[in-house]
C-alpha cells in the first residue's frame, strides 16, 4: 500500500506533535519530580495553607507588610516550633550580629558604656584601641557624637554608632567631671581586640586563667597566656570556667590538646540516629606536666563542660558546682542575606562515653560560694526612693546588709532605716548623698559587690589549696 506525498507529510506532523506532546509531558512531570526533590516542603499539604496565606495578604491585607519579613517570620517560626531552645534562626543583621559574638575583633572605638540616669558615662577603655589612644578617660559623660546631642537615645543607639569602618572619625564631645570641663576628641574607628582569656600568677606558683566563652581567638589567648605564665614560673594552673556559657567547639578542643597527652580522646560527638559517630582527640606537641585543677558552676555550659569532662577523665580535680547540662552541639550556617541558622545537629558524650545533656558534669569537689553571689544585678536604670516596696528593694537591702550597711527591719519595704542605710552608702563612696538608689549608687553597689567576691571566692581558695598540695607533694619528692 503507498501513500501519496501529502498524506506523508501529514503523518509526519502528527507524529512530531506527538513527540512534543510526549516531551512535553515528560519535561512537566520531570520538573515535578525536581521541585519535589529540590524543595520537599511542597510536598506537604500544610504548605499550600502557607502559600494561600501569603497570597491572602499581598492581596487582601488592608495594611502595609513587607513581604520579606513574612518569609522571615515564616522561617523563624518553623525553626521555633521544634520546641529547641538552642535552635534559632536569626534574620538578616540579627544573623550578622550573632556571629559577631564569635569573631576574635570588631571595629569601633573600644569604650564600655553605662547608662545613668539618662547620661552615658564611659564605664573604661580597652586598652590599646583608638578611644584610649585619643585621651578618652574613665567616667566622661558623652554629650555629643558628630555634633549631635545623644539625649534621648537608647544604649544600644550609642554603641552602634561608635562602630563602623576601619579608618572613619567620629567627633565626640565629653564631659570630663574630675576637671570640671568640656572636652572635644577626634577618634579614628580601628579594630578592637575581643578578649576571652585573663590570667595571673598567684602564690606558690598557682597560675590562674580565667575564660569567658569560647570564640575564634581563644584557644590562641590561652596558649599566651600559659606560656606567660610557665616563663614567670608557674608550678601548677587552675582553669576558671565558672559562668562560661560555651561557644566554640573547635576552640575547646584546641586548648585540651594543650593539656591532654597526645591521641587521647577529647568529646564523643554523635550525629542523628547515631549514624555517625566521631571521637576528636587530643593533638598535644609538648608534653605538659603540671597539675590542673577546674573551677565549674552552675553557669559553665556546653564548650566549657566538653573541656571539664575531658580535663576530669585525664587528671584534673574539678572543683565548684554541677554544671548546667548542655550536651548538645549546635552548627551554624549563614545565608547569603546574612540571615543564620543555628540548629542542634548532634550530641556529644565524655571521653569514657557517658551523657551529660541535663545532666550535667559533677565536681570532685563540690563547694559552694556564700548566698550573696546569687543575688540578682540591678538595673541600672532602676530608681528606688522611701516608699516604694518590691523585690527590687529587698535585693538592695540585701546588697546594703551585706556591704555592712544595716539589716533591713522589713525587707521589701523602702523604710526610713533603708534610706538611711542608702545615704550612709553614699557618704563613704562619695556619691550624691539622697537616699535614693539610682545608676550612680547602683553602679558602686556593684563594684563593691564584686569586690566582696573576690576576696571571698571559696571555690578559688579550695582549687589553689589543692595545687598547692600538689605543688608542695612534688617538691618533696627526691
Amino acid at each position: 500500500m503507498q501513500y501519496s506525498s501529502a498524506a506523508r507529510r501529514q503523518k509526519r506532523i502528527v507524529t512530531m506533535l506527538l513527540i512534543v506532546l510526549i516531551a512535553g509531558a515528560a519535561g512537566f512531570a520531570g520538573g515535578q519530580w525536581w521541585m519535589g526533590y529540590r524543595y520537599p516542603m511542597l510536598k506537604e499539604p500544610a504548605f499550600a495553607n502557607m502559600n494561600q496565606s501569603y497570597n491572602e495578604i499581598r492581596n487582601n491585607y488592608m495594611g502595609e507588610f513587607n513581604s520579606n519579613s513574612l518569609i522571615q517570620g515564616a522561617t523563624a517560626g518553623m525553626v521555633s516550633s521544634l520546641n529547641d531552645p538552642y535552635s534559632v534562626y536569626y534574620s538578616g543583621d540579627q544573623g550578622k550580629s550573632f556571629l559577631q559574638r564569635y569573631e576574635d575583633h570588631f571595629v569601633g572605638i573600644g569604650v564600655e558604656i553605662r547608662v545613668e540616669q539618662g547620661q552615658f558615662i564611659i564605664n573604661s577603655t580597652i586598652k590599646g584601641a583608638p578611644a584610649e589612644k585619643a585621651g578618652v578617660q574613665a567616667e566622661d559623660r558623652i554629650i555629643e557624637i558628630d555634633g549631635e546631642a545623644v539625649a534621648g537615645k537608647k544604649l544600644e543607639d550609642i554603641v552602634g554608632i561608635t562602630r563602623g569602618e576601619e579608618g572613619t572619625k567620629l567627633r565626640l564631645t565629653l564631659l570630663r567631671p574630675a576637671a570640671g570641663e568640656t572636652v572635644k576628641l577626634e577618634v579614628t574607628r580601628g579594630e578592637v581586640p575581643v578578649t576571652t582569656v585573663s590570667s595571673s600568677l598567684q602564690g606558690d606558683g598557682v597560675g590562674i586563667v580565667a575564660i569567658s566563652r569560647f570564640s575564634e581567638s581563644t584557644a590562641k589567648e590561652f596558649q599566651r597566656a600559659v606560656d606567660a605564665l610557665e616563663q614567670q614560673g608557674m608550678k601548677g594552673l587552675l582553669i576558671d570556667l565558672r559562668g562560661n556559657p560555651g561557644g566554640l567547639l573547635m576552640q575547646t578542643i584546641d586548648i585540651a590538646s594543650i593539656l591532654i597527652p597526645k591521641d587521647k580522646p577529647i568529646v564523643q560527638v554523635v550525629y542523628k540516629n547515631e549514624d555517625r559517630h566521631y571521637t576528636h582527640r587530643s593533638k598535644q606537641s609538648k608534653e605538659w606536666t603540671l597539675p590542673v585543677v577546674v573551677l565549674i558552676d552552675e553557669n559553665s555550659a556546653s564548650s566549657s563542660e566538653v573541656l571539664a569532662a575531658a580535663l576530669q577523665a585525664n587528671g584534673a580535680v574539678l572543683v565548684g558546682k554541677k554544671t548546667f547540662g548542655k550536651g548538645v552541639v549546635q552548627t551554624f550556617r549563614q545565608f547569603k542575606d546574612e540571615s543564620v541558622l543555628k540548629l542542634t545537629e548532634a550530641q556529644w558524650r565524655t571521653p569514657e562515653g557517658n551523657w551529660i545533656h541535663k545532666e550535667g558534669v559533677k565536681p570532685d569537689i563540690e563547694v559552694s560560694l556564700p548566698d550573696y553571689t546569687k543575688l540578682p544585678g540591678l538595673s541600672m536604670e532602676l530608681e528606688l526612693k522611701e516608699g516604694d516596696y518590691g523585690k527590687e528593694v529587698r535585693t538592695a537591702q540585701q546588697m546594703l546588709s551585706v556591704l555592712g550597711y544595716g539589716k533591713a527591719a522589713q525587707e521589701g519595704i523602702y523604710d526610713a532605716d533603708t534610706a538611711a542605710a542608702v545615704r550612709a552608702f553614699q557618704q563613704s563612696e562619695g556619691l550624691e548623698v539622697d537616699g535614693v538608689i539610682r545608676g550612680g549608687t547602683v553602679y558602686r553597689l556593684h563594684q563593691r559587690l564584686a569586690a566582696k567576691m573576690e576576696q571571698e571566692d571559696t571555690q578559688r581558695e579550695r582549687g589553689m589549696k589543692e595545687l598547692e598540695a600538689h605543688i608542695r607533694q612534688e617538691a618533696s619528692q627526691p
